[in-house]
C-alpha cells in the first residue's frame, strides 16, 4: 500500500485515542482549548500586505506559504494558481493546473518551484508566471523546494528525496529515506547545513545530511526516540523544520525529544523529552519549542537547560514559534499571532488573522503567516 493512503488512516487512527469514543465518559475527558488569556497590550502586529486564497482541507492541514525574491511577493492559491505582487500590486496571475497544489512556493534564482498532489513540481519564470519545466516525482509534494547549487531539491511523500536541474528539469539524483509503516501527514522542508550540503528530516526520527551536487549521503543520525508500545504510540516523526544555528542542528519531533547535535562534535549535545509536529526556533543562545499540547518552552541551546515554559495556550494547536523584531512570535487555532517575551515566556501582545496558523516565517525582516483559511499576510511592528 502506498504511504499517502496509511497516512489519513494513521491520522484517524490518532483521533479516535485523543479523543475516544462517543461514551459520556469519553466526552468527559475532550480536551478544550484555554481561552485567550487577558493581557496588558504592550507590544502588536500591524499587516503591511494581505490577500485571501482558498482556504485548505481541514483532515490535510497543509502548510502553505509565500515567498519572496527581488521586492516581489509570491503566492499560491490551493485550488492551483500562483500570483505575484509588487508592493499591493498584481503584476500577474496563472492557472497552474486544474487539480489544485499542495506545497509552499519557494522563489530563488529568478525561478518559482511549487508541487501538487500527484507528484508533479512545477517551474516557472518570476517575470510572468511562464511554465518552464515540469518534473515528475514519486508522490505527493506537500513541503516546499530547496534551492542549492543549480538543483531543486524537493522530498516526495514516499520519502524519497529528488534534485532537478534548476534550468531543464532533468533529475539529476535521488535518496530514499526508510519509509515507516505509519506516519503522520506532513514533511519539513529541507534546510542548508552548509553551502554543499542540504539537511533533511524523516519520518523515522533521522536526519540526513546530503551532498545537493552528487547525492551522495554525508551522515546519517537518529535525533528522537520512543518508548511507546503501540504503532500509534511510537509515530516519531520529524514534520517541523530543523534549525541550524552555528554548530548546531536543532531538532523537534512528535512523541519524542527536542534535540541539539553538535555537528562539531558529530554528537548530541542534549536531548529533553517533548512532543511537537512543528519546527523549533533558535536566538539569542535559547532553543524556542511549540508543543502539540500548547506549551511554549525556552531551553539553554548550550546546555538543554529549561528557562521557562508558557502553559497559558494550553491546547490552542500553536504555530512553530518565529523570533521577530526581539519578540517570539506564535500563532493559534483561532488565528491569534501572540507576541511573547523570549528572556520570560511572558506575552506581551496579539494581532488576528483570520483561520487557524498553519505557517510564520521571517524573511528581510518581516513576519509573514499563512492560515488554514487563506490569509496570507506579512507583518511588522506596531
Amino acid at each position: 500500500m502506498d504511504r499517502k493512503y496509511k497516512i489519513p488512516f494513521a491520522l484517524a487512527i490518532l483521533t479516535t485515542a485523543l479523543v475516544g469514543c462517543s461514551s459520556h465518559k469519553a466526552k468527559e475527558k475532550e480536551v478544550k482549548p484555554n481561552p485567550l488569556p487577558k493581557i496588558a497590550v504592550s507590544q502588536s502586529l500591524a499587516p503591511v500586505f494581505s490577500i485571501n486564497v482558498s482556504q485548505t482541507n481541514k483532515i490535510d492541514p497543509l502548510r502553505l506559504r509565500l515567498d519572496t525574491e527581488n521586492g516581489v511577493i509570491f503566492a499560491i492559491d490551493p485550488k492551483g494558481e500562483v500570483e505575484a505582487y509588487k508592493g499591493k500590486q498584481r503584476l500577474w496571475k496563472v492557472k497552474v493546473n486544474k487539480h489544485g497544489l499542495t506545497s509552499g512556493i519557494t522563489a530563488a534564482n529568478g525561478m518559482l518551484f511549487v508541487g501538487d498532489a500527484k507528484g508533479h513540481l512545477y517551474a516557472l519564470d518570476q517575470e510572468n508566471g511562464q511554465q518552464k519545466w515540469i518534473a515528475q516525482l514519486s508522490g505527493a509534494i506537500i513541503s516546499a523546494p530547496f534551492v542549492q547549487n543549480d538543483r531543486v531539491i524537493t522530498v516526495a511523500n514516499d520519502g524519497t528525496i529528488f534534485a532537478n536541474d534548476i534550468a531543464s528539469g532533468e533529475q539529476t539524483w535521488t535518496y530514499k529515506m526508510p519509509d515507516p509503516q505509519l506516519s503522520l501527514r506532513g514533511q519539513a522542508t529541507p534546510v542548508a547545513l552548509d553551502p554543499r550540503t542540504v539537511l533533511v528530516a524523516g519520518a523515522n526520527a533521522y536526519i540526513y545530511g546530503i551532498d545537493t551536487v552528487t547525492g551522495i549521503p554525508r551522515f546519517q543520525r537518529r535525533v528522537a526516540v520512543s518508548d511507546g508500545r503501540s504503532d500509534i504510540q511510537r509515530l516519531i516523526d520529524i514534520d517541523g523544520q530543523p534549525v541550524v544555528s552555528g554548530q548546531y542542528v536543532v531538532t523537534v519531533s512528535y512523541q519524542g525529544q527536542v534535540t541539539v547535535l553538535d555537528m562539531a562534535s558529530q554528537r548530541v549535545a542534549w536531548s529533553e523529552d517533548t512532543s511537537s509536529l512543528v519546527g523549533p526556533e533558535v536566538a539569542e543562545g535559547k532553543v524556542f519549542v511549540s508543543t502539540s499540547d500548547g506549551k511554549i518552552e525556552a531551553y539553554d541551546l548550550a546546555s538543554g537547560q529549561k528557562v521557562w515554559s508558557n502553559e497559558e495556550l494550553l491546547n490552542r494547536k500553536l504555530s512553530n514559534p518565529v523570533f521577530f523584531d526581539n519578540s517570539l512570535v506564535v500563532g493559534d487555532l483561532d488565528g491569534y499571532l501572540h507576541l511573547v517575551d523570549p528572556d520570560t515566556g511572558k506575552l506581551l501582545g496579539r494581532a488576528k488573522s483570520s483561520g487557524e496558523v498553519r505557517t510564520l516565517r521571517v524573511v528581510d525582516a518581516q513576519l509573514y503567516s499563512a492560515t488554514s483559511k487563506g490569509a496570507m499576510t506579512i507583518w511588522q511592528k506596531r
